[in-house]
């Protein structure tokens, strides 16, 4: 790509938009500040910004787009870097967009479940305030105490709870836009049915900053259920706790979350948070469920159901949590893995999904893999949605192996996931570093069709460059 040189005069003209303050360079920042506009949580990758800026609305956006677009800079927008795919590393430096002055929450319309929000407002923010209107948003990602909205939206985030509620796809109403040449549009309405044209909310969403940058969001809400149990199931085998995922669901239960942990995950968490969890020697991984809903007797049935299916398997004893603290501990430990995993080593993840009941197989072939090629794997994730992280260790792997040598491997584990009926990321996107595989799970004739659409989009390329293709 032939991109042009930042110059001191649009350094100077994105300082009359947004501020002096707002404008950051290498030459005027703190080091570290500075530096971290280049990283996100993708491995130790970094690349540097030539400048970085902090605009307020979509008007500031859309003016510092239109000079770059004039003057062929590359643009990458940015939330809260907390990606695991490099979707917010300036690959080609030029201008990082922060999006972390758009953080209101705008208006939350409890007439009709519906909320209009920036994109740099926090996950958990956004959800603690519709709780306490008895209203719920679901998609709750690990990192949702640090996550944006925007960013979510970008990758179309998960979490636990999409196995029952869906991803954030599934909520989008609405979606304003600024395109690369700096036009700000409206992509939908605010109504729940819209057979008006192209779907142009959907189509933004999951693009991974590549078609645009996201300045308001209309989100559709539903009422809050107030009532849950949490069972923690210790398996002796982890083959078989995959397997019982599925069958679970063949009752007609539909739990709120059901998470699997292979033992070095929940034990790397607890040990990483200081919490004391009773690991006897020959519990190989576990099952975290969670039934949720308005009333309690009912949830109680169907663990029963549950339980049913549970006592076909090698189990240990399983924990019922019983306090509102024990849950909340609990899903701590969930949602702290990666940050252990993160906090032991270097690591890559290939966030894989395949169909639920192929859990099992994807499972073993990651494990008989990793023995082949000789590196160690952590693996968790959304069992109830198929959805595995593959956590590859780097630990005292040599450079060449580690940069180069791991290619091969991760390319058998995406052809084992399509091979399944799966894809290559079920929530992390693509971004830099599984661009390079992107094609065992597309074909050409896919593959171009999205290329032409970034093209209209986006025709000098100058939006998030480097990603997807």
């Amino acid at each position: 790509m032939d991109f042009q040189v930042l110059t001191p005069e649009l350094v100077t003209a994105f300082e009359q938009i947004v501020g002096p303050q707002h404008v950051l360079t290498s030459q005027h920042a703190e080091a570290d500040v500075y530096a971290g506009y280049g990283r996100d949580h993708t491995e130790d990758l970094h690349f540097a910004p030539d400048v970085v800026v902090r605009p307020a609305n979509a008007e500031e956006i859309s003016q510092i787009v239109r000079l770059c677009y004039e003057n062929n800079i590359p643009v990458t927008p940015r939330g809260a870097g907390t990606g695991l795919s490099g979707g917010a590393l300036p690959v080609h430096n030029g201008v990082v967009i922060s999006t972390e002055r758009l953080n209101k929450i705008i208006q939350i319309d409890e007439r009709n479940l519906q909320a209009t929000v920036e994109p740099g407002v926090v996950n958990q923010v956004f959800q603690e305030a519709v709780q306490e209107k008895g209203l719920f948003y679901p998609p709750d990602p690990a990192s949702k105490g640090s996550c944006f909205l925007g960013g979510n939206l970008s990758e179309s985030s998960g979490g636990p709870k999409a196995v029952k509620y869906g991803v954030t796809k599934d909520y989008v109403l609405n979606v304003q836009v600024v395109l690369p040449t700096g036009d700000i549009i409206w992509t939908g309405a605010n109504v729940l049915k819209n057979a008006t044209g192209y779907n142009l909310t959907q189509l933004m969403i999951g693009s991974e900053g590549t078609l645009g940058i996201i300045t308001c969001i209309v989100f559709r809400l539903i009422p809050y259920p107030q009532q849950n149990i949490v069972l923690l199931v210790p398996f002796r085998d982890e083959e078989q706790a995959a397997t019982a995922v599925s069958e679970i669901f063949r009752t007609g239960i539909v739990p709120s979350g059901m998470e699997f942990m292979e033992r070095e995950a929940i034990e790397w968490s607890a040990r990483y948070l200081n919490i004391a969890i009773d690991l006897p020697e020959d519990i190989r991984a576990h099952l975290l469920i969670e039934l949720d809903g308005q009333e309690l007797d009912q949830l109680y049935k169907e663990a029963e159901h549950v339980y049913g299916v549970l006592e076909k398997y090698d189990i240990g004893e399983i924990l019922l949590a019983d306090t509102a603290a024990q849950k909340d501990e609990l899903w701590k430990i969930r949602r702290n893995i990666g940050n252990s995993v993160r906090y032991n080593s270097v690591y890559k993840e290939e966030d894989t999904v395949v169909p639920r009941a192929e859990l099992p197989t994807l499972l073993k072939g990651v494990k008989e893999i990793g023995r082949r090629y000789g590196f160690q794997s952590v693996c968790y994730g959304h069992a109830g949605d198929g959805n595995l992280h593959i956590n590859i260790i780097r630990g005292d792997l040599p450079d060449e192996m580690w940069h180069h040598g791991l290619q091969e491997p991760i390319s058998e584990l995406f052809r084992l996931c399509v091979s399944l009926g799966g894809t290559i990321s079920g929530e992390h996107g693509i971004g830099l570093v599984q661009r390079p595989y992107i094609g065992i799970a597309l074909g050409e004739v896919q593959l171009n069709l999205m290329r032409g659409i970034k093209k209209v989009f986006d025709p000098k390329g100058i939006m998030n460059p480097g990603k997807i293709f």
